[in-house]
């Protein structure tokens, strides 16, 4: 999957569960995606860090 269809897969997909949700739904699964998203940056920043650095006694 090229950029632009991954783009507009997401696009779609928020379309088809904005519509069904009401205004305080969609606020707040907006908010755990969010929390989701930077939970998993964090985590492959950190792992990538990990295999970057040289063990210890090296």
């Amino acid at each position: 999957m090229n950029g632009c269809e991954l783009t507009a897969s997401v696009t779609a997909l928020a379309n088809a569960i904005a519509c069904r949700m009401n205004p305080e739904e969609l606020t707040l699964l907006a908010a755990v995606l969010t929390q989701l998203g930077d939970t998993l940056n964090t985590i492959a920043l950190r792992r990538s860090l990990c295999e970057n650095t040289p063990a210890s006694g090296q």
